[in-house]
């Protein structure tokens, strides 16, 4: 009964002990963790084709604004 008991609660401690950093973590170029950039914000550039309408950059003939 006592091994039970010692194996379960060995268990539950090696559980409340996991990771407390965030399941997501970004690197730099020199390996050293920094803060990650907000999802959705791809490159922040907004481009536009040749009659001035918004267009995704790397189209053909869109320039950044």
């Amino acid at each position: 009964m006592r091994m039970t008991a010692f194996l379960v609660t060995g268990a539950l401690l090696a559980l409340s002990a996991g990771p407390t950093v965030a399941a997501e973590q970004c690197r730099d170029a020199k390996g050293k963790f920094i803060k990650c950039p907000p999802k959705g914000a791809a490159s922040g550039q907004r481009c536009k084709d040749a009659k001035g309408k918004f267009a995704k950059c790397g189209t053909p003939g869109a320039k950044p604004v």
